[in-house]
This record gives C-alpha cells, sequence and structure tokens, in this order.
C-alpha cells in the first residue's frame, strides 16, 4: 500500500479535502459519495459511503408505476372510491350494494326475449 498526499484547504469554517484521482479510482470514490472520517489516536480512517440512490427502480418500472398512480388519481376526481370503512361490516355492505348495482345495470342492458 503506497501513501499518497493529500491537499487540505481551509477556507473561513470551512475545509476542502483534495483526493488525489488514482487514489479516488483505487476507493471506488465517485462524485455524491459521502466520506466517514474515523480518528483513533492520530490517525484518520476515511471510509467511503456510496451516494444514496434516489430511484431503487428500472426507467420501465417508474413508467409503470407513474402510468398506475395516474389511474388511480383520475379514479379519485371522478368518485370512483370507496370508503373508508369504521368496520368489516361496512365494507361488506358497500360491496354488496355496488354487486347489486352492477347485476341491475346488467340487466337493463340486456336486450328483451
Amino acid at each position: 500500500m503506497r501513501a499518497e498526499a493529500v491537499t487540505i484547504t481551509v477556507k473561513e469554517d470551512t475545509v476542502d479535502l483534495v483526493v488525489p484521482p488514482s487514489v479516488r479510482r483505487r476507493a471506488g470514490i465517485k462524485a455524491g459519495d459521502q466520506l466517514e472520517f474515523q480518528v483513533s489516536r492520530r490517525r484518520i480512517t476515511i471510509l467511503a459511503r456510496p451516494a444514496v440512490r434516489d430511484d431503487e427502480y428500472t426507467p420501465g418500472e417508474r413508467r409503470a408505476i407513474e402510468r398506475e398512480m395516474a389511474t388511480g388519481l383520475e379514479d379519485i376526481r371522478k368518485g370512483r372510491t370507496c370508503g373508508p370503512f369504521n368496520t368489516v361490516e361496512e365494507m361488506a355492505a358497500s360491496i354488496e350494494g355496488y354487486i347489486k348495482k352492477s347485476r341491475q345495470a346488467a340487466k337493463k342492458s340486456k336486450p328483451a326475449r
């Protein structure tokens, strides 16, 4: 392991630490990563912490999620919602009412024989 020099610049209350590109490459440090400093008896250990990625989904997954969310929001805007329910019984009564209404609508749309 070869030691490399690091430049420290102090400006007012901030300190800039310049890490040589060769060290960054070997440590896998990239822009946006955070560095954790641990100090013990005048020895400083620097640990690279990869930046937290905001999006855990691929672009295709993100588009599918956005599309489904848009559909759900449209349902809410048009009043196609149920609940909230305080009890299971209230929810069951709502479902039974929906089924009854759907059956009545289906009977009306059937042609007479």
